[in-house]
């Protein structure tokens, strides 16, 4: 049924869908639209059988899911940036016990300095947590990846989080397809879990494992994310073949035929990227695109597949890896091995920071002549960070500096010299 509705309403009717019979629940922006929707719903009986737990932290919220996950429930929890880092423990852990738990991510910067908006940040904190991460350019694939995402972790029973960019897809009304109950019924099967926990069959989990195992134990979880990287297309594919669209896979490209340059992204950035595309393309340049949807485990092959015709490859990231630059580059750098050709990682869009069709078209025609850095910023203000770096060494008492660039820039009142 087609409607207009905003990205997290849409993914809460997904979720309902799919037929949870735990929701554990903390607000935090820009998450909170999806759990207040499902709240209302159970409350009003629109979810059969569901129990929608409101618990008193992020922490509290992964625990209650696992819990109810080892019981034998259908569980779902959603967080965002400083949630997710809260619940860290509890991410690792949900992993190492092998529980099919659904998290939606709201993606939004990490502080300090504190940042409501978007960016990669959180979810790629947790990359290496043993979650699959899934992630959403639209908002009727954030949907979309929500049905696929419990039978992606039932089937391997394994968590998998859906990401999808804060406020940007959370809080943008569109046009989106929601499916019938009888169909998701059909491409998602009653949940039977592999593992639940029995007061007439009492068992221990998450039990202390020694050396003589542990190197044992990750490999499983190391192999369940390799088994995914067929999986995740096959449920694609099926989820293509039952609904009629094309939604998740590992990942999708964009006029990459006989493309020169390629620009690899994530999220929701994607769609302005392919307008650029398609700018240059008019204009006569040789340009594509890949969009990563299966972030973890990473595609190597089927990147390898795509870009290794190219010329040069371009790394968009919405996230900064501190002293080193790009995270997303590193999997792309790994799945061109033993390939010669020039390979660009470019930071943009950090805290919510608009990512333009002119600042892309500029980027992309520097890439396009190799004048880029290794490692650029994209639309980084040179005389804001020159002004910082001068302060810093006149002297040692430089005050904090998120506050000294705002006065730079006249957002705060005072003036530090």
């Amino acid at each position: 049924m087609l409607k207009q509705t905003e990205g997290s309403r849409a993914v809460a009717e997904a979720i309902a869908l799919c037929r949870p019979q735990v929701i554990c629940a903390y607000p935090i922006t820009p998450q909170t639209h999806i759990v207040e929707a499902l709240g209302e719903m159970v409350k009003e009986g629109g979810i059969a059988g569901c129990e929608f737990i409101n618990v008193e932290s992020e922490f509290a919220a992964l625990s209650v899911a696992i819990g109810a996950s080892a019981a034998g429930a259908r569980s779902y929890t959603a967080t965002s940036s400083q949630g997710l880092l809260f619940m860290a423990e509890a991410v690792y852990n949900a992993a190492g016990l092998g529980l099919p738990i659904v998290m939606t991510i709201g993606n939004r910067a990490i502080g300090a300095p504190i940042n409501i908006w978007n960016d990669h940040s959180d979810s790629m904190s947790m990359r290496d947590a043993g979650w699959i991460q899934l992630y959403a350019e639209t908002n009727q694939e954030a949907l979309d990846l929500h049905i696929q995402a419990f039978r992606l972790a039932e089937e391997l029973s394994c968590p998998v989080m859906v990401c999808m960019d804060g406020f940007i897809l959370t809080h943008a009304y569109d046009r989106v397809d929601v499916p019938l109950q009888r169909d998701v019924d059909a491409y998602l099967p009653p949940f039977e879990p592999r593992q639940m926990l029995d007061p007439a069959e009492p068992v221990s989990i998450g039990a202390m494992v020694g050396p003589e195992a542990f190197t044992e134990v990750r490999y499983l979880s190391h192999h369940k994310q390799l088994r995914a990287l067929r999986l995740i297309p096959d449920l694609a594919e099926a989820f293509r073949a039952r609904f009629g669209r094309d939604s998740g896979g590992l990942i999708r490209s964009y006029r990459t035929e006989d493309a020169e340059t390629i620009v690899v992204a994530l999220g929701s950035v994607n769609g302005t990227v392919q307008e650029v595309v398609d700018e240059m393309r008019a204009d006569g340049s040789r340009i594509g695109s890949v969009s990563i949807c299966s972030f973890r485990p990473f595609p190597l092959a089927a990147l390898r597949e795509t870009l290794q015709a190219a010329r040069r490859v371009v790394v968009l990231e919405k996230c900064l890896a501190v002293g080193l630059g790009g995270i997303v580059s590193d999997g792309v750098r790994k799945s061109l091995s033993g390939i010669v050709l020039n390979g660009y990682t470019v930071i943009a869009g950090l805290g919510g920071r608009a990512i333009t069709r002119q600042s892309l078209r500029r980027l992309f025609e520097d890439a396009q002549r190799d004048e880029l850095d290794q490692v650029t910023f994209l639309d980084l203000n040179a005389d804001l960070v020159s002004h910082a770096l001068d302060r810093e060494s006149a002297t040692r008492r430089t005050g904090p500096t998120a506050e000294a660039l705002l006065r730079r820039l006249g957002t705060v009142a005072s003036r530090i010299g």
